[in-house]
């Protein structure tokens, strides 16, 4: 447990005392955030703040994860390595997007095609490798199973495992960039998320069938359930750290280099521990968000009005009135209520199997 203990203490350090000293970096090189015209009126100030945040806990997440190991003494492995590839990759994706946004003054980024084109390199390979690397139980990263508390049903074969890592992929990664529209709004919706994440790495590995003490009909067959509780860990404390300096009013914006990142993450972490079904519960804010845009995009495209005044659901409230701070609390309340149903289903899951 301690390796716990020491990556969220280091990733929390490393982005309170790195997030200035990028703030001034970007801040110099005059990266500062491209505002849309069709957005709320009140975020016209935000034009300007720093963008592409989402560096500083990237690469406090890996750093911690790394020395935590040689302090440790404890070798990596392969799923929390994997996870790592992921979260890193779909924000190398992100911050390609964001350069284009503030060099080349588009608002919109990298194309389309290029963009998804990225996200599918990356998720492909980690789909892919996931399904390696077996331990000497046979266990690999990834199953080609379904799972929401544990896996369940018939093996669905790798190519359609790939197909549904990406879909998770993208799905969490597209949810956290809509979630980030007000300041700490996805980051402290993600250190939730992490939290959950890290109870249930530790969970499992107390529960693990490669325990004989504990195998039985309520084991866990995860094959590093303590490492992704060390990323998870690693993650946690760096987005907290990051919150310091991304709350309202923000000195610096996570961008798409973040959001892409630590969507890829959830799903990672999601796959690895064979919890894919209940991220859904999880991360239901971001899932809500993500369903307001498909409800409105569908609605004006089928009936030519508009449900929410303005879609993500965040900026809905805004224009009704509510101010930035309110609307990001009462998100929080939200997300924190999803993390305590989905642990207590978790754990009734456990209960069930016993």
């Amino acid at each position: 447990m301690k390796q716990i203990l020491f990556s969220g203490t280091i990733g929390l350090f490393l982005t309170l005392i790195g997030t200035p000293l990028l703030i001034k970096l970007l801040a110099k090189k005059g990266y500062g955030q491209f505002i849309r015209d069709d957005g709320p009126r009140t975020h016209g100030s935000k034009k300007g703040t720093p963008t592409m945040g989402g560096i500083s806990f990237i690469l406090a997440t890996i750093i911690a994860y790394v020395v935590t190991k040689l302090i440790t003494s404890s070798d990596p492995t392969f799923s929390g390595v994997l996870v790592l590839f992921l979260m890193a990759g779909m924000g190398l994706v992100g911050f390609l997007d964001d350069y284009i946004k503030i060099v080349k003054q588009r608002s919109l980024g990298l194309r389309a095609k290029a963009k998804m084109a990225g996200q599918l390199i990356v998720g492909i390979a980690f789909a892919v490798l996931s399904l390696q690397f077996a331990d000497l139980r046979g266990q690999t990263p990834a199953s080609d199973r379904l799972s929401f508390t544990q896996d369940f049903g018939w093996q669905i074969g790798p190519v359609i495992f790939v197909i549904w890592a990406l879909f998770m992929i993208l799905a969490m990664s597209n949810g956290v960039n809509l979630t980030d529209g007000l300041d700490g709004l996805a980051t402290g919706a993600s250190v939730m998320v992490f939290g959950a994440y890290t109870f249930i790495g530790i969970w499992q590995h107390q529960e693990s069938c490669a325990t004989p003490i504990t195998a039985g009909p309520a084991c866990y067959e995860v094959r590093d359930p303590l490492d992704l509780a060390v990323v998870a860990s690693a993650l946690m404390g760096a987005c907290f750290g990051f919150l310091w300096w991304n709350t309202s009013p923000a000195k610096i914006f996570m961008g798409d280099t973040g959001s892409l990142a630590l969507g890829g993450a959830l799903a990672g972490l999601a796959i690895c521990s064979r919890t894919e079904l209940l991220l859904a519960i999880l991360g239901g804010l971001f899932v809500l968000i993500t369903m307001s845009v498909v409800i409105q995009v569908g609605s004006f495209r089928l009936t030519g009005k508009r449900v929410f005044r303005m879609a993500p659901l965040q900026h809905h409230f805004e224009l009704k009135g509510w101010s930035e701070v309110l609307v990001v609390v009462r998100f929080w309340i939200i997300q924190g209520m999803c993390v305590i149903v989905g642990l207590g289903i978790f754990y009734g899951g456990w209960q069930a199997a016993k």
